[in-house]
C-alpha cells in the first residue's frame, strides 16, 4: 500500500533515498560526498510542504489496524510535483523523481503502486502528463518505465559549476582575434624608366 510519508517518517525517507543515490551513483556525479545535515533538513521540509508530496510504500505491521502504521516497513518512494514551467505554458506534468524500490522488495508491484500514486495526483492536479526522471545509465529502470508506457522525452545532464566555468573560459579565448605580427615599414622601391633609345632619341 502507499500513503503520504509525514515528518516522522524522515528516517525511512533518508535511507531509501541514500539507496537510490548509491544505485545511481549519484553522489558521485553530484558532490562525492553521502547526504548529510544539509540532506536531511532539506528532506524535512520537502514533507511539510505543501507543492510536493512525498509517497511511500509500506508494508503493513502484522499487528496493524485498519490505517494503522504500527510496525509497517517503508519499501518504497517517490517524490511527486508539478512542473511550474509546465503550468504556465497550460500543460501541465506531474514530476516523478527519486522513485526508489528497497533492493529486497523488487519485482513485488512496488513500483506500479507508487506510479499508481502518481496517477491519483496527476488527477488531483489536472495534469493530463506523468514525468519520470531516469539516468541514462540506469538500465532497469529505464526498462521499468518503458514497461508502463513510458516514452523517451529529452537527455538532462549536469555539470560541476567549477567545470563549466573552466569550459566557458577556454571557449572564450579560442575565439579571441589573434593579433596579426607586427611588421616594419614597408619601404616602396623606386620606379626605373627605361631610357629612350637612340631611334626614340633622333625623332
Amino acid at each position: 500500500m502507499t500513503r503520504t510519508a509525514r515528518p516522522d517518517d524522515l528516517p525511512a525517507v533518508l535511507a531509501l533515498v541514500r539507496q537510490h543515490r548509491a544505485d545511481a551513483h549519484a553522489e558521485e556525479v553530484l558532490t562525492g560526498q553521502v547526504p548529510g545535515a544539509a540532506a536531511a533538513a532539506g528532506f524535512r521540509r520537502l514533507l511539510a510542504a505543501t507543492d510536493h508530496r512525498v509517497v511511500l510504500a509500506v508494508v503493513p505491521g502484522p499487528n496493524a489496524t485498519a490505517g494503522g502504521t504500527e510496525g509497517e516497513t517503508a519499501v518504497g518512494l517517490a517524490i511527486l510535483g508539478t512542473d511550474p514551467l509546465s503550468v504556465l505554458l497550460g500543460i501541465p506534468q506531474v514530476t516523478v523523481d527519486n522513485l526508489v524500490v528497497h533492493r529486497a522488495h523488487r519485482r513485488r508491484g512496488v513500483g506500479a503502486a507508487l506510479l499508481a500514486a502518481a496517477a491519483a495526483y496527476a488527477r488531483e492536479t489536472g495534469a493530463a502528463h506523468v514525468v519520470a526522471a531516469v539516468g541514462g545509465h540506469e538500465a532497469e529502470r529505464q526498462r521499468f518505465f518503458a514497461r508502463m508506457g513510458f516514452a523517451p522525452l529529452t537527455t538532462r545532464r549536469i555539470v560541476a559549476l567549477e567545470s563549466l566555468t573552466r569550459s566557458l573560459t577556454a571557449w572564450q579565448r579560442s575565439w579571441l582575434p589573434i593579433p596579426a605580427p607586427r611588421r616594419g615599414p614597408v619601404r616602396r622601391r623606386p620606379v626605373v624608366r627605361p631610357l629612350p633609345t637612340a631611334a626614340g632619341a633622333e625623332g
